[in-house]
Formats: C-alpha cells, structure tokens, sequence
C-alpha cells in the first residue's frame, strides 16, 4: 500500500510552516519512493519561503522526486545506509499501452529514458543513419506508443532536467558540475533503481553531502525506527496474509505522514473491512475477499 509525493501535501506542509517562528534553517527529515516531480519542486520552493537554510535529513530512502527535493537543499545528511536515485521518471497517462491482461483503465508506466535508450540505440550504437530506415524505427515504435504520449513523455524530460538545474542553482553556480550532476541522475545512472550512496553523491557527484556525528545519527535512527514501525515499512501487504482464516478482519493503515514540533502530525489514513465472499463457478466455489474502504484521507493528530 505504497504511497506516492502528490501535490495535495502543499496545504499540510503550509500548516506546519505557518506555526514556526522566523526560522535561519529549517530541516526536512524525508523518507519516500517518489511521486509527482512538481510536487516535490513546489515542496521546496515552498520551504523556501520560509527560511534562510534549507536542509534534508535522509535516513532511507529519498528516490525519484524525492531525490529533486534533496538537489534544493543547501546541505544533505545522509546517513551511512541512506540512498538517493535516478531522477529519470516514468509517464503514465490514459494513451498509454494497456497492460497485457489488466483492466482497461490500467495503463503500461513508460519510462522516459527508456523511450531516449531506444532511440540512442539506433542512431548512436548502431549507426544508423539512413532516413528511411529512422523512420520506419520512429513509426514502429509510435505503432507501440500513441504519438502523443510520445511527446508528453519529450516534454517530462526537458521539464525534469530544467527543474533540477533551477533547484541547484539555489545554492551551486558551478555550470559543469551542474549539467554533470542532471546527466547522471537522468540518464547516465543506467536505471531508476540505481542506488547512489552518500559517499558517491559526495566525490562523484559534489552535492552538498554530510554524514552526521554519532549523537546526531543516533536520533535520526530513533526517529526512522518509530517511522518504520508505524507505517510498516518493511512490511508487503497481502489480503490473504493479513485476513488469514478470518471471514472478516478491519483494517487501518497509516500510510504516510507530515509532522512537526509545534504543528503536530498528519497522516494518510486507510480503514476499512476485508471480507470474504465465495464465487460460484462451473467447477467449485471460488473464495474472493472484498475491500470496503471506510475512510481514505488525512487526518490531523
């Protein structure tokens, strides 16, 4: 039950400003897999407003858009296990190819370097260069993907790339480290689940890395161990698992939060009851198990 940075979290993050007082430094302690890349560029154009300083504190995971957050921080601790990665994103939108076997709503997520890769294979790997040959490698591949969710996915590109050299330009006026900084995370980091340490973040990359002393990782640990445990990180959800011999179980996930000292905590709540019900078909009775969601929705703790 992964969730995803979205924009809606802008009006949370503005309470939980609204209540600091004037602040030098604020610091965003960030754990997620990624979302929606102006999302995570408002996040810090937001914060912004309201400090001097802006750092993030990475325990984990920062992926995909959060990785762009990290690249508007003037600094970023990183613990020893903490990641960030490739911020090369994927597009999904309703002329997308279906996927095999799914729903028709369900559309096939296509990564926009993937689609880059394609082409780089033919003009650049393979050294083609006759014009009939180019298109007819164009249109196979418009066969495959509507033309038009051909060029959302040129312009996600550009966008990406454009909003990662504005953030670093916050705090970096180094134009070569910049341009090489964008090309590793877009496209040259080979794959959206390459992990990038702190070390190589540091030395390869020259973001504005630090890894944080003994106290300080001790209570960065704290804080994501009591995160882990109550958003049930490490933990895969499966219907079956959680109902098990049960014929009905409630259930209610946090499945994110935003929190601060002096704004409290919202957290993305999901309630509701599994239960199971029997299919009758030619051969036997076939167990299904229903979701009836309650509530879905932020609330403020």
């Amino acid at each position: 039950m992964e969730t995803q940075i979205q924009h809606e979290v802008l009006d949370y993050f503005s309470e939980h400003l609204d209540t600091f007082a004037s602040q030098k430094k604020i610091s965003l302690y960030l754990y997620s897999t990624g979302g929606d890349i102006l999302a995570g560029w408002s996040i810090v154009n937001l914060i912004r407003q309201y400090c001097d300083e802006f750092e993030v504190i990475v325990p984990s995971k920062a992926r995909s858009t959060a990785t762009l957050i990290t690249l508007g921080a003037d600094r970023i601790i990183m613990t020893k296990k903490a990641t960030l990665g490739p911020i090369d994103p994927s597009v999904t939108i309703p002329l997308n190819p279906q996927t095999s076997g799914s729903p028709e709503r369900v559309r096939f997520p296509i990564s926009v370097e993937a689609v880059a890769g394609y082409l780089e294979l033919a003009t650049a790997e393979l050294n083609i260069k006759n014009e009939q040959l180019l298109t007819s490698i164009l249109l196979k591949l418009s066969d495959l993907v509507h033309p038009l969710a051909l060029g959302q996915i040129y312009r996600t590109r550009l966008q990406i790339q454009a909003l990662a050299a504005k953030l670093l330009k916050t705090h970096l006026d180094d134009e070569n480290k910049i341009e090489k900084i964008i090309s590793f995370l877009s496209s040259k980091s080979g794959s959206h689940d390459y992990t990038i340490h702190s070390k190589q973040a540091a030395f390869d990359l020259h973001l504005p890395i630090e890894e944080p002393d003994e106290e300080l990782d001790r209570i960065i640990k704290k804080i994501y161990d009591d995160f882990r445990e109550e958003l049930e990180l490490n933990s895969r959800y499966n219907q079956n698992i959680f109902i098990g011999e049960n014929n009905k179980k409630e259930y209610s996930f946090t499945r994110a939060a935003i929190e601060s000292i002096s704004g409290g905590s919202h957290k993305f709540i999901s309630q509701g009851v599994l239960e199971k019900s029997e299919l009758p078909t030619k051969a036997e009775l076939v167990k299904d198990i229903n979701d009836k969601r309650i509530f879905e929705g932020w609330k403020h703790e």
